[in-house]
């Protein structure tokens, strides 16, 4: 994707890169009405110009925010399936697989729950 090319160049470890790339084509093909963005140095998706998820890339892991609302909604499930985590991310540790049911709910939850929201984050 054009839009995260650079970010995506910029991850030094092969895997990791691969790995991004791979969520973010992901997102994009499932919900092409998402529109990817880079703000605040980060790949993003928004919806009608507010935030729905975001991504961000450690050492360990990749990061996923939902926002605080999302990982309110989904932190037993989180918990559940023993990803690492704060009040703001998950984090998708690289050598285990991309936990793609929960990025799907989290993202269809966000895209519900903001469908009426007229500004960037959730006020």
């Amino acid at each position: 994707m054009e839009v995260f090319a650079e970010y995506v160049a910029n991850i030094v470890n092969e895997q990791h890169r691969a790995r991004t790339e791979e969520v973010m084509t992901w997102v994009a093909e499932r919900y092409p009405n998402l529109e990817p963005k880079i703000a605040w140095k980060q790949p993003m998706f928004t919806d009608h110009d507010t935030f729905i998820i975001g991504f961000s890339v450690s050492k360990q892991h990749l990061a996923v925010a939902p926002e605080r609302a999302g990982m309110i909604q989904f932190a037993e499930e989180i918990v559940q399936a023993g990803h690492d985590h704060t009040k703001e991310l998950v984090r998708f540790r690289w050598n285990n697989p991309v936990d793609f049911s929960l990025l799907e709910k989290m993202i269809e939850f966000n895209m519900v729950d903001k469908a009426d929201c007229t500004t960037f984050w959730r006020k």
